[in-house]
């Protein structure tokens, strides 16, 4: 399966970010077999930095290296995506500024509730960062579930126990992206929440 004939964009309705780098994963996947989605915040600004795209993509380089920092020592997207590991963004256009506007994120989220449904034996969920954290929120609100991942600061709210329906959620920060590259702390929170979630899908 492509993820990206499975589910699209119809009418690019957002206004406060870039639609020429609008990306969905292009990857054949077996959808049966993924037991992970990691949920970064938005497609990179080059499109070439996409997870999972030839050469050296950023977005790709920097997710490796938080599974490194957590333990696990993959060469490749690959490699994760024969672990049942799959990756994704809550906005699938790239970021005009800093911040994404609430709007945007609850009308993307539309497109991320169909491209997790894909998955019937989905185990663990990391929600890499405030916007992904907004995006399932919504999601959950739509479908009348309580809220999953309560407000407040993620150093705060991280470590404890969070459920999507029978998913396990692990909020976390952002691994996608050069931020990743200088903030130490960061990455080492990350890498404590990816170690725990790996150990539930393997």
């Amino acid at each position: 399966m492509k993820i990206n004939q499975a589910i699209e964009c119809l009418d690019f309705p957002c206004q406060d970010i870039n639609h020429g780098c609008y990306y969905l994963p292009v990857v054949t996947i077996e959808a049966e077999n993924v037991r992970m989605v990691m949920i970064s915040e938005a497609a990179p600004k080059q499109l070439q930095d996409g997870f999972y795209e030839s050469g050296s993509p950023l977005f790709a380089e920097t997710t490796l290296l938080a599974f490194g920092d957590a333990g696990l020592q993959v060469s490749s997207i690959e490699e994760l995506l024969a672990m049942g590991v799959y990756l994704t963004t809550a906005v699938k256009c790239g970021k005009t500024s800093y911040s994404i506007k609430t709007s945007t994120i609850k009308t993307c989220s539309h497109i991320l509730e169909e491209e997790l449904a894909q998955f019937p034996n989905l185990a663990v969920i990391m929600l890499m960062g405030d916007v992904a954290i907004k995006s399932l929120n919504y999601i959950a609100r739509r479908n009348d579930l309580p809220r999953v991942i309560p407000a407040g600061p993620t150093y705060k709210i991280r470590g404890e126990k969070y459920l999507y329906n029978d998913i396990k959620v692990f909020p976390s920060y952002l691994q996608a992206g050069p931020a990743f590259f200088i903030e130490k702390s960061k990455r080492r929170m990350i890498a404590e929440d990816l170690s725990s979630a790996i150990s539930i899908i393997q």
